[in-house]
């Protein structure tokens, strides 16, 4: 916990940085990319430094964790720092590396606010910066103890041994070790990295959501051709060929009650509901369950045929479809146009997972508050930034 003075200064001075932080954020990545080229190629996703999201992200984090530190909030803490340290553990990321994003965040922090960061301020948001960076080492330490591996050490070679096209620009992957023996177990909903070497020398990494059932030796995972390494693997990786692949982790997981449970997802943001709807078919879950998908066509969903046929064996689920153009709506859980929960029950006690677009997310949130459900229960994974 951070001390009383340092609360003090946060408080007077966070309406400031707040205003400036996604120019701090905007300043901080070159300025470590400059020093540290090797991150921009082979660990940080360079798309997203294009856009500027990965900037938005992190602005987006350490503001919300300051401003937690002055409204107390175990529950939202948690959240975020769940996801942060899952998708750090899936890029083997070390204590080592957090000093080295001190150095360049506050020489932003000093570019951009100037006189403002008197030593008094700049030992307030140092004591703030370890506070949130010794919460996540902590975490990600744990993570990396139950997976079995030494810190960082997330990484190995696999072995296609499938491809099968699931949508016109979707294909599914199943790998297996070199040796044949049995890969880690993953929790339903969970992810692994992929990192593949592209033309350029660059070792660009994403994150793609096991779709398989828990127990099997093998894992699968869904990839959309959307990106330089959704290109490069739908145009280089095949049948025999290897991958190099990370533990999995991932916090929109199967909740560990018996509860009911409402699965949304949009276009490819289904695969970590395939991976629970595997898991429900598999333990003969009779839980109630709606699962909700948007897309674009039938015709362009990925993994269409899969999830009607698991939603058909679990006797408490239900499904229902929006499409943009394609059907005629006539039957009564597929409806044309976007995702709208205005006539579908919804049970104010079920735990939600929802995947997809911002947008759709946020949409689809502010739907199942209308319809009571609480916000704690609602629990997120995007697809599109992080993938």
């Amino acid at each position: 916990m951070i001390s009383n003075d340092t609360r003090v200064i946060l408080e007077a001075t966070l309406p400031l940085v707040a205003e400036h932080i996604e120019e701090i954020t905007g300043d901080f990545y070159p300025r470590m990319f400059a020093e540290h080229p090797e991150l921009l190629n082979d660990l940080f996703n360079r798309t997203n430094q294009k856009s500027g999201s990965q900037a938005s992200v992190l602005a987006g984090s350490i503001a919300a964790f300051a401003t937690l530190q002055l409204d107390y909030d175990t529950a939202t803490q948690r959240e975020i720092i769940e996801r942060i340290a899952n998708k750090h553990a899936s890029l083997g990321i070390v204590a080592d590396q957090y000093p080295i994003v001190h150095k360049h965040l506050f020489a932003a922090i000093v570019a951009v606010l100037g006189d403002a960061v008197t030593p008094e301020v700049a030992a307030a948001w140092d004591e703030l910066y370890w506070e949130m960076a010794h919460v996540l080492i902590g975490r990600e330490n744990e993570l990396y103890a139950a997976a079995g591996v030494e810190p960082g050490q997330v990484w190995r070679t696999v072995t296609i041994t499938e491809r099968d096209q699931v949508s016109p620009d979707a294909v599914s992957y199943t790998v297996a070790t070199t040796d044949g023996s049995a890969l880690p177990g993953f929790v339903p909903g969970q992810y692994i990295s992929v990192q593949v070497p592209l033309a350029d020398g660059a070792d660009q990494i994403r994150q793609y959501s096991l779709t398989g059932r828990v127990g099997d030796p093998t894992w699968r995972f869904s990839v959309k051709l959307d990106g330089e390494v959704s290109t490069w693997l739908h145009e280089h990786a095949f049948d025999g060929d290897g991958l190099r692949v990370s533990t999995p982790y991932g916090d929109l997981t199967l909740p560990e009650d018996d509860g009911p449970l409402l699965l949304a997802s949009a276009g490819i943001g289904c695969t970590p509901m395939i991976g629970v709807l595997h898991h429900l078919v598999a333990t003969g879950d009779t839980r109630p369950v709606q699962v909700m998908h948007a897309d674009r066509s039938r015709a362009r969903q990925p993994h269409r045929g899969e999830l009607g046929e698991l939603v058909a064996q679990l006797p408490g689920a239900t499904l229902y479809q929006w499409y943009e153009h394609g059907v005629d709506g006539a039957e009564p859980t597929t409806r044309i146009g976007y995702i709208d929960l205005a006539d579908v029950p919804v049970d104010p006690a079920a735990t939600a997972l929802v995947c997809g677009p911002a947008g759709f997310m946020s949409s689809v949130r502010d739907a199942l508050v209308d319809k009571e459900v609480p916000a704690e229960r609602i629990q997120f994974e995007t697809f599109g930034g992080v993938r």
